[in-house]
């Protein structure tokens, strides 16, 4: 199947799972149980969005696999995957803040951001009523309107956003990278959800993020939306993204930025 047609399963199916997400939260919203941690939430519009999500694709697309935050893996017999997390900034998304969004991509090979080839994907954030839209090779887009990273600026005058894990020794050590990194950049933003604020550097909105910590859903359309809108996402030390950190801007503003993190323990 071609780029373009993937893209639009994507697409559509990002729409119609934030809108539900929304119509849910409208609601009222309950937590369904913890994960890693006590802050670490799950809510039944997790659960119920992530279900339309598997669906949908099940029906268009019943040969590929699947890679869902709440409901596990499933593999396929097409070599592509699908890798959703149905509400990504889920502690956002029950208190009412509007940085929270549905993120869909499919990736080609294992659903490991080391080893994969990201073909297409959505971020659809319905309380800010944006689409973030990618393909490979095809560009990234927001709203139809086309997306390029910053340019470089020296790490002091770069604009930085972050998040944080929810298990308590990975906070800690992060919280401590944190409190010196402050000091080298423009400053810190910490919004609360992977996917927009990777979102957010291939628009142009931030001139670099990292986090350690990250599952490939969290970063799976995401890291598509920024390499397509011209700019790098890698590792501490890897070239490719991993668990331990994603580090994500333009080249120069991310070489420098890793070359920080690396002095400073992270």
């Amino acid at each position: 199947m071609a780029h373009e047609e993937l893209l639009e399963i994507a697409r559509s199916v990002a729409e119609e799972a934030g809108t539900l997400a929304a119509r849910l939260r409208r609601a009222g919203v309950e937590v369904a149980a913890t994960k890693s941690s006590p802050i670490d939430i799950v809510t039944e519009a997790d659960r119920a969005t992530e279900d339309l999500i598997r669906g949908r694709i099940a029906t268009l697309r019943p040969d590929d696999g699947f890679l869902g935050e709440e409901s596990g893996g499933g593999a396929g017999t097409s070599g592509l995957t699908w890798v959703v997390d149905p509400i990504d900034g889920t502690v956002n998304y029950l208190y009412g803040l509007p940085n929270w969004s549905v993120s869909i991509a499919v990736v080609e090979g294992d659903p490991d951001p080391a080893s994969w080839t990201a073909i297409a994907g959505a971020v659809h954030a319905p309380i800010l009523r944006e689409l973030f839209t990618a393909s490979a090779g095809g560009g990234a887009y927001l709203d139809g309107r086309r997306l390029q990273v910053r340019e470089p600026v020296p790490l002091d005058r770069a604009l930085v956003a972050t998040g944080f894990h929810y298990t308590q020794d990975i906070r800690t050590n992060q919280a401590r990278v944190a409190q010196p990194l402050l000091s080298r950049v423009r400053d810190l933003r910490r919004a609360g959800g992977a996917a927009i604020d990777l979102a957010s550097v291939a628009a142009g909105r931030l001139d670099a993020y990292f986090e350690q910590g990250l599952n490939p859903w969290d970063q799976a359309a995401g890291a598509l939306l920024v390499q397509e809108a011209g700019g790098s996402v890698r590792g501490l030390e890897e070239d490719a993204p991993t668990h331990r950190m994603t580090i994500a801007g333009h080249a120069d503003v991310v070489a420098e930025l890793r070359t920080t993190l690396l002095q400073l323990g992270a």
